[in-house]
């Protein structure tokens, strides 16, 4: 099977939102193959359906001094933070024809970063327990998942944190966990890591994982 990639780049989130249901409305209905947008996110925080407005820490004054964007959106989980430096993937695949459930796609997305920590910086990485999604080293989140599915096909997706800053995690409760931390690949390796090539990393994973074959290409050449 076929994966279309689009590299976006660094994006706003509101932007790369409009791409996606764009993209998820075509994929229902067969215009365009499964695709995965990679992009990059200047700060932003996205609570999930779940989200709770008290799991952010500070008023809406200083996230506005600090120009991080609030978005409310349907998917999975709480208060989640993009920024620089994180690897952010947004998988539009259709599941009825992937032959693949709600569970086994999770698991499989988690299984991307648990093998590329594994096998190309020697970090061993873990699936919290079947409460909470998402790749941890030792207590720390390392990779979020929130995905949502509508008519069999996915959007939203994971973040991985590469050189993001940590500091802006303290605004937030991530996914709602007190008791957990999060880190970053810069955190565990002590020096910043190479973005694009780990860019390519994610990428290659998660064909492998998922058995695509992938295809770079531009948005434009969607023709949508």
């Amino acid at each position: 099977m076929r994966l279309n990639v689009i590299n976006l780049g660094k994006l706003y989130y509101g932007k790369t939102l409009e791409i996606q249901l764009r993209l998820l409305a075509a994929r229902q209905t067969g215009e365009i193959e499964d695709t995965l947008i990679m992009v990059e996110h200047p700060p932003t925080l996205t609570l999930g359906v779940r989200g709770q407005y008290s799991n952010i820490l500070v008023p809406t004054e200083l996230l506005q001094e600090k120009k991080i964007d609030i978005y409310e959106v349907k998917r999975g989980g709480d208060v989640t933070y993009h920024g620089d430096g994180q690897v952010v993937g947004y998988p539009i695949i259709n599941l009825s024809d992937y032959g693949c459930g709600v569970k086994d796609f999770v698991w499989k997305i988690e299984e991307v970063f648990i093998q590329l920590l594994k096998e190309e910086f020697g970090i061993v990485a873990h699936r919290e327990d079947k409460k909470y999604t998402g790749v941890w080293v030792a207590d720390k989140k390392i990779t979020a998942i929130g995905i949502a599915v509508k008519r069999w096909v996915t959007m939203h997706g994971f973040a991985f944190n590469v050189n993001t800053n940590l500091d802006n995690f303290k605004l937030i409760n991530p996914c709602g966990l007190t008791e957990k931390g999060v880190t970053s690949l810069q955190e565990l390796m002590g020096a910043e890591q190479d973005f694009v090539q780990t860019n390519q990393m994610s990428i290659d994973y998660f064909c492998e994982v998922f058995g695509f074959e992938k295809k770079i290409i531009e948005l434009e050449d969607l023709g949508i």
